[in-house]
């Protein structure tokens, strides 16, 4: 009679055969891109709209994809990301290589359809967070890795700011922004200095970090695309038309 193994031994046969499982190797792009948008209380559904169809636009332009081309790799790895409060962080768009006008209108054609998810008030370290962890976790890896944050509003609740961009910034990840900031309105920082001070000082960190400033909705999309643009390629090379 064939004598059992011990569960024991047969337990510790299936962890071998785990570990001696092939890994599947990442696959090099030349940027690993977070776009992370507002969501929160702040954004009603119609500018919900507008902002996504700001990024769909700049990720399908003729010079985004020019810039995608200059690159080493001539693809990027991108995921769309909309925050609100400390819990609700939602990936609308998981990671998608782009590399050419099919690949980008893949991209901007599921981030126009998808539905909102996020919901609160401002926790941008939790969304710094909830990025970060997104790009350590992807089957990518990139030359250069990007948070690109977006948003109307100041850090309202979550752990400290400097503590999620401390992390970030340590870990290799730039954090740039976009600051959404109507001349003689809009929200302020929390000491109450101008929004875009804010963002400078405490949100954007890491090699080459920047802020940019969209004065109205309407400038959005203008100013998505030059953003994207600068995180995309080498900037020195590039003259980047209005």
């Amino acid at each position: 009679m064939r004598r059992l193994l011990p569960i024991s031994m047969l337990v510790m046969a299936a962890w071998v055969m785990v570990l001696m499982r092939p890994v599947a190797a990442a696959e090099p792009v030349d940027l690993e891109l977070v776009l992370t948008a507002d969501g929160s209380g702040s954004i009603d559904d119609e500018e919900l709209a507008l902002q996504r169809r700001g990024y769909a636009e700049a990720i399908t332009h003729p010079q985004a994809l020019d810039a995608i081309r200059s690159g080493f790799r001539q693809a990027i790895a991108v995921a769309y990301v909309e925050w609100g409060a400390p819990e609700p962080q939602h990936t609308i768009v998981d990671w998608m290589k782009i590399s050419d006008p099919v690949s980008a209108k893949a991209f901007a054609e599921r981030l126009i359809h998808e539905p909102r998810q996020a919901f609160g008030y401002n926790s941008i370290s939790a969304a710094i967070d909830y990025s970060a962890n997104l790009i350590r976790t992807n089957q990518f890896t990139g030359s250069r890795m990007i948070i690109d944050v977006s948003g109307d509003g100041p850090q309202i609740g979550g752990r400290l700011l400097s503590s999620a961009r401390g992390e970030a910034v340590l870990s290799g990840i730039t954090i740039n922004a976009l600051v959404i900031d109507a001349p003689g309105g809009g929200h302020r920082g929390p000491s109450g200095e101008p929004l875009v001070d804010h963002y400078r000082n405490d949100v954007i960190g890491g090699s080459g970090a920047f802020v940019m400033t969209a004065q109205s909705r309407r400038h959005f999309a203008i100013a998505v695309r030059r953003k994207l643009i600068l995180e995309i390629a080498d900037t020195g090379s590039l003259r980047i038309r209005r």
